[in-house]
């Protein structure tokens, strides 16, 4: 079978070459390298096994976006055999619940073969991966679910592959058949009370979730369901609770590989399980899941080819569980006060004046990336190193894809902390509804002197006007301001600002109004007397946020057609400058038009220098 993905297998290049992406191809090459090892044997215990076909060898990986790479036989139905007991371990841990279930169950590696007739000293069986567990495993889903405990395993198995699963009834014969050692088991465990009831009952359920069909790409897509956390990647729906999840990778981790659990750790690095059916899995926490079928098996009863195909994924890539490397002020892409970087919202020079003058009282934090213990941990010290001049601390999470649930309490921790000590707290970027709003949500919500914007530049924009307010920068913020005040007119002379006034014509417009649009001819300038506005582009991006002392519509000096919409934020009362009357003035009086436009490029050289100061920001931090 061809080397494909669930979207596209390559693209044709300008040379005629086909395109694949990396892994895809890395895989492919594996699967040729490897095809070549005809050591192991194909499992006989169980007699229906020997039908498999020794040749056959797919590989699969599903990443936990939902991409699925797949090469060779990756279609190839095979029984899931001991893979199936992850997945029973943590259904028993939903539905019957962890107290129960690690009452009866241990987490040690047993250091024996998988079928081992032994216990632990305390008659417990060692792990849910040996069949000790596994069988204890269904019959506690028996003890609940009574004669639809295979259902209820066979539709979660289900659910954690993305389609409806099957039964090999002849496997299952032959299980049934030749399962006298499980026999030998199931009533050890029911001698000293770890299973009730009917032991052929329930072994027909263990019997029957060995027996189930699937393939490489049915169990890459399982493993990446338990790497995303319990949710499956293709499907969306949240199959397996994190708590199960994490529990269930750790046993992997440690047991997974029956007597090679310690070797498989130590080379490959990452949790999974095999069985004899010739299938492996291995779940990478957050990135992806492996599936391997080939029936070729070694001496402790892995998959030969499947064991080579994970070393040499994980040694080509640096997959290790144990070498992974980060530095936790990653986390933070740009630190800085509100000197550094302010609001889009122009202020009048009084105001600038406050904001000049207290800048150091509010500190932004501007977040990127997975959020862990370790970032939340560097970032809780950094807000305790600004403490003393920190009146506001604005975190802005719009680059946070998620945060763990240890991040989220050690950052409620933190908020809280600061709250308590009279610092105003803004949150920002969070969505409603988003995987950072349900985790941090419900550990802040109690939290006083908090308050949470959609943008950053609200948020920024907003601890100003309250700095401004504090300093009595809005003593006269209803007063009316005169052309005098206007800094594209300063250094002209009273005579020469009333001249222009004189061709200048009062205007109202009412909040929400549309004053200039985007596309049209510039005709005029407008000098703000009262009220706001706010410079937009066309999709609704803010650039600009004007209050009464200054000017909009001055780029019509330079360029011919709009560039942005002006809109009325309040009430606004502005005097208007036609343009073609403005030119006829600058004829007659050429100094001062030189003025207005050496006090332009002034204003214009402003907001590039706060402009390069948030680019320096982003990119030296």
């Amino acid at each position: 079978m061809d080397a494909r993905t669930n979207m596209v297998a390559g693209f044709t290049g300008r040379t005629g070459e086909i395109l694949q992406p990396p892994l895809l191809h890395f895989l492919a090459r594996s699967r040729a390298e490897i095809a070549d090892d005809h050591s192991g044997a194909v499992a006989d215990y169980i007699p229906e096994l020997t039908k498999a076909d020794p040749d056959d060898f797919g590989i699969s990986i599903a990443t936990t976006d939902g991409y699925v790479y797949e090469v060779g036989d990756s279609d190839v139905p095979f029984t899931i055999q001991s893979i199936s007991k992850a997945f029973v371990f943590a259904l028993a841990l939903e539905t019957i619940g962890a107290e129960k279930v690690e009452s009866l169950i241990g987490v040690e590696p047993s250091g024996d073969v998988f079928n081992s007739i032994r216990l632990r000293a305390d008659n417990r069986p060692f792990n849910p991966m040996v069949n000790a567990g596994a069988i204890t495993c269904s019959g506690l889903i028996y003890d609940t679910e009574g004669e639809d405990a295979f259902v209820a395993i066979l539709t979660m198995l289900s659910r954690l592959a993305g389609r409806k699963l099957g039964v090999d009834e002849h496997v299952f014969a032959s299980e049934r058949a030749t399962g006298d050692r499980n026999r030998a088991i199931a009533y050890l465990l029911r001698n000293h009370g770890v299973i009730k009831g009917d032991v052929d009952a329930i072994l027909d359920v263990y019997f029957g979730q060995c027996s189930v069909l699937v393939t490489a790409r049915d169990i890459a897509v399982m493993a990446a369901t338990l790497a995303n956390r319990g949710r499956n990647p293709l499907s969306g729906e949240q199959v397996i609770s994190p708590y199960a999840v994490a529990r269930t990778l750790s046993v992997m981790t440690s047991s997974g590989m029956y007597d090679y659990a310690g070797e498989w750790i130590y080379r490959v690095g990452i949790p999974a399980k095999s069985g004899v059916g010739g299938g492996i899995i291995a779940a990478l926490p957050s990135q992806l899941g492996l599936g391997t079928y080939s029936p070729r098996l070694d001496k402790h009863g892995n998959s030969v080819r499947g064991l080579k195909v994970c070393e040499a994924l994980s040694a080509h890539f640096d997959l290790h569980l144990f070498n992974r490397s980060g530095n936790v002020r990653n986390g933070i892409i740009a630190e800085y006060d509100i000197g550094g970087a302010s609001s889009r919202r122009s202020r009048q020079p009084h105001e600038q004046k406050i904001l000049d003058e207290h800048h150091r009282y509010c500190h932004v934090y501007e977040l990127t990336g997975a959020l862990s213990f370790g970032v939340i941990e560097y970032l809780s010290r950094r807000l305790v190193q600004n403490r003393p001049t920190s009146h506001f601390v604005i975190l802005d999470f719009r680059r946070v894809p998620t945060i763990t649930k240890a991040a989220a309490r050690l950052l409620a921790d933190s908020l809280g902390g600061l709250t308590k000590a009279e610092t105003t707290v803004v949150l920002s970027g969070i969505q409603s509804q988003s995987s950072i709003a349900v985790t941090i949500g419900p550990l802040i919500e109690s939290l006083s002197k908090l308050r949470k914007f959609a943008m950053l530049d609200e948020a920024i924009e907003w601890a100003e006007d309250q700095i401004i307010y504090r300093y009595g920068g809005y003593e006269h913020l209803n007063d009316p301001t005169t052309l005098r005040e206007q800094a594209l007119l300063a250094g002209l002379a009273d005579s020469e600002i009333d001249a222009l006034a004189a061709l200048m014509r009062p205007r109202s417009y009412q909040a929400g109004q549309c004053i200039v649009e985007a596309g049209q001819l510039a005709s005029s300038l407008f000098f703000l007397q009262s009220g706001m506005v706010s410079v937009k582009l066309p999709d609704g991006v803010r650039l600009a946020t004007l209050a009464a002392g200054m000017v909009f519509g001055e780029m019509g000096l330079l360029e011919e057609n709009r560039s942005a919409d002006v809109w009325a934020d309040t009430s606004v009362q502005c005097l208007e400058l036609p343009l073609d009357e403005f030119a006829a003035f600058r004829e007659k009086h050429p100094q001062v038009g030189e003025r207005i436009i050496r006090n332009l490029a002034v204003l214009l050289a402003k907001r590039l220098i706060l402009a390069n100061a948030k680019i320096e920001l982003l990119t030296s931090y």
